[in-house]
């Protein structure tokens, strides 16, 4: 099946390569050590990044590229927690992020556990398709601060919180705000902090103002973010593959609670009200600054998307359909009903030859890898 352009881009050869972890799970402890193994084996440099332990600070997405080295390679071994905390190193120098997968589910990781020393030798060898993801990145009327005793009291249970984002030193023009060094894969969220009074806010959609909201929170969020706090909240799922901003609030008490799906090129600005409490900024989940009445922010497409590696054609309706088990209702069951409605054993049609269609045949089983393996207990 012919490759569209946008997949043709191939990764360079690895010179150095960062390494995320997920502590918590054996299974990626154990995975880590392959990935290291391997790296010695070809004389890669290799970092654990974003390492910390509680009560200890965390660095920002430039400090940690550069301890990591500048690598080439950013490898997340857990979840898709775990893929976002790799995406926002990776993305400050066009880094590819391969996301293993531990077994469960998700949007994000796709390589297998067993597939990861092909996945590494196929980037080395520049033979991986790397597919693109939208980002979005954003300014501010001020630098974002997190006042003292706030972080405590929303992390509760958590680990240590990221500190705000620096300042970009592209410049700041009268009127446009601070620029922030951001970069977000899945969304940007203004919430409320006290549980009994929502945000007030304005929302402004390329500059000019649609409405007025009193919600518990606003959500702007990317086509991949669309299937994480976007959709819980009543929002569309996008296709991974196109470019959107998607608008959606939070329990707003208006008539009009719709999300809105812009342009790329269209930003969306949130202005806290001046009869509105506080308002807590997360970017990818994570708390990043908290806006009193009068701040502003404004987010928008990044010029750097993200670059996430491949080894076969993506099937994201295919994890859709297992995370949210949609052909489990008894109703809708047929029997022999197969997974597609295309079965393209011979040569695709001339006219069809720019789709997207699922491979000839599933991938054939690969052996287990031993550091895949699930202890025993």
């Amino acid at each position: 099946m012919p490759v569209p352009p946008s997949e043709k881009e191939n990764a360079v050869p690895i010179s150095r390569l960062g390494l995320v972890v997920h502590q918590g799970r054996p299974l990626a402890v154990q995975a880590a050590e392959v990935v290291r193994a391997w790296c010695k084996d070809n004389d890669i440099g290799c970092t654990d990044i974003d390492v910390w332990k509680q009560h200890e600070g965390r660095r920002g997405g430039m400090d940690e590229l550069h301890h990591a080295g500048n690598p080439d390679l950013v490898v997340t071994l857990g979840g898709d927690g775990t893929f976002l905390r790799g995406a926002r190193i990776a993305a400050k120098n066009d880094a590819a992020v391969l996301g293993v997968d531990l077994g469960k589910v998700g949007f994000l990781t796709e390589v297998a556990c067993s597939d990861v020393e092909e996945a590494l030798e196929a980037v080395h060898r520049d033979e991986a398709t790397i597919e693109k993801r939208m980002t979005l990145t954003m300014r501010a009327s001020r630098k974002l601060e997190i006042p003292v005793g706030i972080d405590a009291l929303l992390r509760y249970g958590h680990g240590p919180a990221l500190p705000p984002p620096a300042v970009r030193t592209d410049g700041d023009g009268d009127g446009w705000g601070v620029a922030l060094d951001v970069t977000a894969l899945n969304d940007v969220v203004l919430e409320k902090l006290a549980r009994d009074h929502q945000v007030a806010l304005g929302v402004y959609l390329s500059g000019r103002l649609l409405a007025s909201y009193s919600a518990d929170a606003v959500i702007v969020a990317t086509p991949t973010g669309s299937t994480a706090y976007s959709f819980a909240a009543g929002g569309p799922i996008l296709s991974p593959n196109t470019e959107a901003i998607v608008f959606t609030p939070v329990a707003p008490h208006m008539t009009f609670n719709r999300t809105v799906v812009a342009a790329p090129n269209e930003p969306v600005g949130l202005r806290v009200l001046p009869h509105s409490g506080p308002a807590a900024v997360s970017i990818d989940g994570q708390l990043r600054g908290v806006l009193d009445p009068g701040d502003w922010i404004g987010v928008y497409g990044s010029p750097r998307p993200l670059r996430l590696v491949r080894l076969r054609p993506t099937d994201f309706y295919g994890r859709l359909r297992d995370r949210f088990r949609l052909t489990d209702a008894p109703a809708t069951g047929i029997d022999g009903e197969s997974e597609r409605i295309w079965r393209p054993e011979t040569p695709v049609p001339a006219d069809m030859a720019h789709l997207r269609l699922p491979p000839a045949a599933p991938a054939p089983e690969r052996p287990a890898n031993p550091a895949c393996e699930v202890p025993e207990e």
